[in-house]
This record gives C-alpha cells, sequence and structure tokens, in this order.
C-alpha cells in the first residue's frame, strides 16, 4: 500500500512539473491581438507574434500583449473661434495601433499610447482647426471643418503609428455670450418678419379699397351715361325688374295670398279654423 502512495505520489509530482514547465514555455495570444517578445539579452525583438499558441525561453523571454481592434476615445477640448467666441467641442475617434509597428510603439510609448497620444494630438488639431472659422462658420460649415479635423487629425496619427477608422464631432457648443447673441438674433428676424408680413397686408388692403373705389366710380360713370341716353326708359326698366324680383320672392312664400282686383281683401297669413 505505501508503494502504492509513493508510485502515485510521483507520477503526481511529474505531472505537475510538466505542467509547470509547459506553462512556462508556451503562452497564448488571443483573437484580435498580438504580441512582441522582450528578450532579457537583445531587448524588444522586431518580430510580430500572431494569434494562436506559441513557444517561448523562460526567464529570457517575456510575452507583451497589444490589442489591434478598433477601440473608442472621445476627447473634449475647450478653445476659441475666430472671432474669439469659446467654442467647446468633443471629438470621437475609433482607433487602432498599425501591427507592423507594434516593437517600435512599446519601444517609444509603451502600453499606454493611447493616453500618451490621442488626447495631445486631438487638442491640437481642434485648436488648430477651429482658429479658422468663426463661431457662425462652425455650424453652416460643419460638414467642411468635420474634413478638414479629419484630414489632419489622421496624419497626425499616422506618425505615431496609429490609424484612425472613424473621427466624428459629437458635441459643439458655445459661450453663454454667443448663445445669448444668437438668440436675440432668431427674435429679431421673426420681429421683422412680423412687421414685413403687416406691412405687405396694409399694402393689399390699400390696393384693394383703391380698385374697389375705381369700380364703383366706373359703375357710377356707366349708370350716368345710360340714363343720358335712356332717359326715364332705363329707371322704368330697372323698376320692372325690381317688381318681378319682388313678386317671385313673395311667390315662394306660403303665407301669402293674393286677390283679385275687384276684391274688397288681402287676407295674408291668416288661417281660419
Amino acid at each position: 500500500m505505501s508503494k502504492l502512495m509513493n508510485s502515485l505520489t510521483k507520477i503526481g509530482v511529474g505531472i505537475a512539473l510538466v505542467g509547470g514547465a509547459a506553462n512556462s514555455i508556451l503562452y497564448n495570444v488571443d483573437g484580435g491581438h498580438r504580441a512582441i517578445i522582450f528578450d532579457r539579452f537583445q531587448g524588444v525583438r522586431p518580430h510580430i507574434i500572431g494569434e494562436g499558441t506559441h513557444f517561448m525561453v523562460p526567464w529570457l523571454h517575456m510575452p507583451i500583449h497589444f490589442d489591434i481592434r478598433s477601440r473608442p476615445r472621445t476627447v473634449a477640448v475647450s478653445t476659441g473661434s475666430k472671432d474669439l467666441q469659446t467654442v467647446n467641442i468633443s471629438l470621437r475617434t475609433l482607433y487602432r495601433p498599425k501591427a507592423e509597428l507594434l516593437p517600435k510603439i512599446y519601444t517609444n510609448l509603451g502600453l499606454d499610447y493611447e493616453e500618451r497620444v490621442l488626447p495631445s494630438i486631438i487638442n491640437e488639431v481642434l485648436k488648430a482647426i477651429v482658429a479658422q472659422f468663426d463661431a457662425s462658420e462652425l455650424i453652416s460649415q460643419r460638414t467642411m471643418v468635420s474634413q478638414q479635423i479629419s484630414k489632419m487629425l489622421t496624419e497626425r496619427a499616422n506618425q505615431f503609428g496609429l490609424i484612425l477608422d472613424d473621427i466624428s464631432i459629437t458635441h459643439l457648443t458655445f459661450g453663454a455670450e454667443f448663445t445669448n447673441a444668437v438668440e436675440a438674433k432668431q427674435v429679431a428676424q421673426q420681429e421683422a418678419e412680423k412687421a414685413r408680413f403687416l406691412v405687405e397686408k396694409a399694402e393689399q388692403t390699400k390696393r384693394a379699397a383703391v380698385i374697389r373705389a375705381e369700380g364703383d366710380s366706373k359703375a357710377a360713370e356707366l349708370i350716368a351715361k345710360a340714363l343720358q341716353e335712356a332717359g326715364d326708359a332705363l329707371i322704368e326698366l330697372r323698376r320692372i325688374e325690381a317688381a318681378e324680383e319682388i313678386t317671385k320672392s313673395l311667390s315662394a312664400s306660403p303665407n301669402v295670398a293674393y286677390v283679385s282686383d275687384n276684391a274688397n281683401m288681402l287676407l295674408s297669413g291668416v288661417s281660419f279654423k
């Protein structure tokens, strides 16, 4: 029994030693990552290690892992426009390192390269571009501003071995003075539009009154001319036409009755029971 226990103990120790040795000579590189090797004698080696399981020399080699997938980073900057207005702007970027430049990035910047690079270059580029535009132009020409920021920032990031997959302005506000001025301008424009409408309405009313007066004057001239030419005949014609209209109106009423010329009574609106 003791011999069996000794054998099992030896086997367990052997397995533990083999497992420890395997862990010390093997390392994994996950998907979306790359690794570089730090050699205690040669320093950072120039080779890029891809995904999978790899061998290394214990103690001599140390793998350093990098995430090469795109990651977001938002930086807020407060700066001044061309007309000296305060501008608060936030820029969102999707960045990733160039895999072939990882040894250089680690040597020059370290693992926290994005903290060392992105805030400084974004602050620099935003201040340089925003200073070229007035506050109102930053709103009306936002597409052009965004394109210039994207172009300049991409060039600056490339100098540090970084790729920017997307650059977008997510927030753009101005100081209280400019905001109040814009609101006052909008109110003034609305008041001006209202005043213009009232003036145009008054002008149209005046023009309509003039046209109506001209029509009445023309009608009076025509009537006077017709009276001169036709004399009392026109008046008689108008009297007959008016009588016809009255007769037609009365005939349509159920409460009106007529009697002959020889009758002595006209009954209107009376009923007998």
